[in-house]
């Protein structure tokens, strides 16, 4: 009369053990579900502060740009430049055009696809590349603009930009076949054998030329500022996934709940069978 009670023992009984087995691993499960909510998180703080950092450079950069003109940084003043502190900044520089050696530069402006023309001006602290403006692609050769190339003393007023190396996206300056995508001081300076430039190079503005090229002034100046976009995004995600975390764990003590009440059934079951067959006939 035992047998049926003990292979109900065996049949029943792994499956309490499994039951305590999950344990651990349902732990593992939420210890790894509570530090994705936390990264998330901690992305949406940092775009955050993203954000502020983002907002704070535009200021900055808007202060620049509609200051007056200074002079531009002199030759002792070169090593500490740097883009946090000095793109975009109006400077005025004085001197004379090298326009024998002027660079162009391929770019697609307001004004259509072309080129800018990147010369060098010879300064008394050293030589500074400026980028006098846009010119379309049948303006290419200087002698089509020669009236806007002027010969003596040149003052230039624009904004201060650091250099582009390398080239565009996805392509490459080549200054042996003299293609440039970019204006990389360095190898601007090297490829038109110029020495003592400083390290960065000014955006003409819109003052006009004589001829009316090179034209001026088409500097761009956009912050792309989506950070409060994705940070709501993370927090968004964060909740969601907090929020089916917290559903689960419910749904999990419901199940421990109902197994808990099997088993004490089960054990109740097994006290009375028990009891039966202990009982004389």
């Amino acid at each position: 009369m035992s047998a049926p009670a003990d292979r109900a023992g065996v049949t029943d009984a792994p499956g309490r053990r499994r039951r305590r087995a999950l344990r651990p691993a349902t732990l593992a499960i939420g210890a790894a579900w509570v530090a994705c909510v936390g990264v998330l998180l901690a992305l949406g703080v940092w775009q955050v502060e993203r954000r502020a950092w983002k907002l704070d450079l535009i200021d900055r950069v808007e202060q620049r740009v509609h200051a007056d003109a200074v002079p531009a940084p002199g030759h002792a003043a070169w090593p500490a430049i740097n883009r946090a502190d000095d793109e975009y900044r109006r400077v005025i520089v004085s001197g004379r055009f090298l326009h024998d050696r002027e660079t162009l530069v391929q770019a697609l402006t307001v004004e259509g696809p072309g080129y800018w023309v990147v010369t060098p001006l010879q300064t008394a602290d050293g030589v500074v590349l400026v980028n006098r403006g846009f010119v379309p692609s049948d303006r290419r050769d200087a002698a089509s603009r020669a009236a806007g190339n002027p010969d003596g003393p040149a003052a230039v007023t624009g904004l201060l930009r650091i250099s582009e190396p390398g080239g565009g996206f996805l392509r490459h300056n080549d200054p042996a076949a003299n293609r440039w995508y970019s204006r990389d001081v360095a190898a601007i300076a090297a490829a038109r054998g110029l020495s003592g430039v400083a390290p960065f190079f000014i955006d003409a503005d819109a003052t006009p030329n004589p001829g009316g090229y090179p034209v001026g002034g088409l500097t761009v100046i956009a912050f792309p500022n989506n950070h409060l976009v994705y940070a709501l995004t993370w927090f968004t995600l964060a909740l969601r996934l907090a929020g089916a975390g917290l559903q689960r764990l419910r749904r999990g003590r419901g199940e421990g709940g109902a197994a808990a009440a099997q088993d004490a059934e089960w054990d109740h079951r097994q006290q009375s069978r028990r009891g039966h067959e202990a009982s004389p006939l």
